[in-house]
């Protein structure tokens, strides 16, 4: 089992910058892509951006020049800096993370979210 632990989400105003951070323990075999995913309220949960264990990244194009990725060097850890906040990035931000082993074997782990609020 992988535990999460995230922290760093609140409250800020349009414009400000938050930084999220979720750290992963446990039995860990390989953490392979580790990402955000953000679920507003009524919405469906949406992939935000996520990081492979070679340093490939991906990011929705709403958050694409604003929002940056990255996972520390023991690769445990993975983070949001979050740039220039807009009230519609308001939601409840999850961290995801992919443990594989042996030959296609894989787990996938959710953080329990942090929430995020924008104000204009």
């Amino acid at each position: 089992q992988v535990q999460l632990v995230e922290s760093g989400g609140g409250l800020v105003q349009a414009g400000w910058s938050l930084r999220l951070s979720c750290a992963a323990s446990g039995s860990i075999f390989s953490l392979n892509i580790m990402g955000w995913y953000r679920q507003a309220p009524g919405k469906q949960r949406e992939l935000v951006a996520a990081i492979s264990n070679g340093g490939t990244t991906n990011y929705a194009d709403s958050v694409k020049g604003r929002f940056s990725i990255s996972r520390d060097n023991a690769k445990t850890t993975v983070y949001l800096q979050m740039n220039s906040l807009k009230p519609e990035d308001t939601a409840v931000y999850y961290c995801n993370v992919q443990d594989v082993w042996g030959l296609g074997s894989r787990a996938d782990y959710w953080g329990q979210g942090t929430q995020v609020t924008v104000s204009a």
